[in-house]
């Protein structure tokens, strides 16, 4: 793999995605560093994690925006100005404007709490547990202006256990998500990973399972 990109992190909220990208960004031969985070909440927790780490951050609040479009025009100028070249939307809780995902098509990726396509949008948790689905787990895709569309860079499953509830499962996907996200972005970052008639494919050397099955529940009783 080679390759080296500077990022932009979009958050709203706790960032725990954020802190995942910022240990990952601190090893020696990781492909990416944080050019900024940027919120569209004063007061996010997130950005604690950023400032702690030395990160320059930014607030741009969609409330003193009148329209989507001028937000969307704003967010893009602090990217660009802090040089980044992937954006990572880290529980960034806005629908940004076809124009704004065009302009940074293939260049950005979400992380969504579910197997897309399997519940896109919000309460995942509480969904899947509804339908009685025994796999969930968590997806890395480029975005789209369709809410959680895009080409898929990556995957993680958990199981579905007798007897949880909303949060039990929530907890349980977080920590997919933290080791998923990380690696995403590193296969897109390096070059290990792009896009190509809006599917994803890999370079050779990027490992791949042969063989493996995730059963839930286990067989053999």
């Amino acid at each position: 793999m080679s390759g080296y990109r500077k990022i932009g992190v979009l958050i709203s909220g706790r960032g725990s995605n954020l802190a995942a990208l910022i240990e990952a960004c601190q090893t020696p031969d990781y492909p990416a560093e944080i050019a900024v985070v940027i919120s569209n909440r004063p007061g996010a927790p997130g950005l604690q994690f950023a400032e702690s780490a030395g990160i320059p951050t930014q607030v741009i609040d969609h409330k003193h925006f009148a329209s989507r479009t001028d937000f969307d025009r704003a967010l893009d100028d602090a990217l660009r100005a802090a040089g980044a070249e992937l954006v990572c939307n880290a529980g960034f809780m806005r629908l940004l404007t076809p124009e704004f995902v065009q302009l940074w098509r293939d260049r950005q990726l979400n992380i969504h709490p579910s197997l897309l396509p399997a519940f896109r949008g919000l309460d995942t948790h509480e969904r899947a547990i509804a339908s009685g689905v025994r796999i969930s787990g968590c997806t890395v895709h480029f975005v789209r202006a369709e809410m959680d569309e895009g080409p898929i860079v990556a995957q993680a499953a958990v199981p579905v256990l007798p007897g949880d509830d909303a949060e039990a499962l929530a907890a349980r996907v977080l920590r997919a998500e933290h080791q998923l996200y990380p690696w995403a972005v590193r296969l897109v970052a390096s070059g290990a990973a792009w896009v190509e008639d809006d599917r994803v494919v890999y370079a050779p050397d990027v490992p791949q399972p042969e063989g493996v099955t995730l059963f839930a529940p286990l067989p053999g009783h």
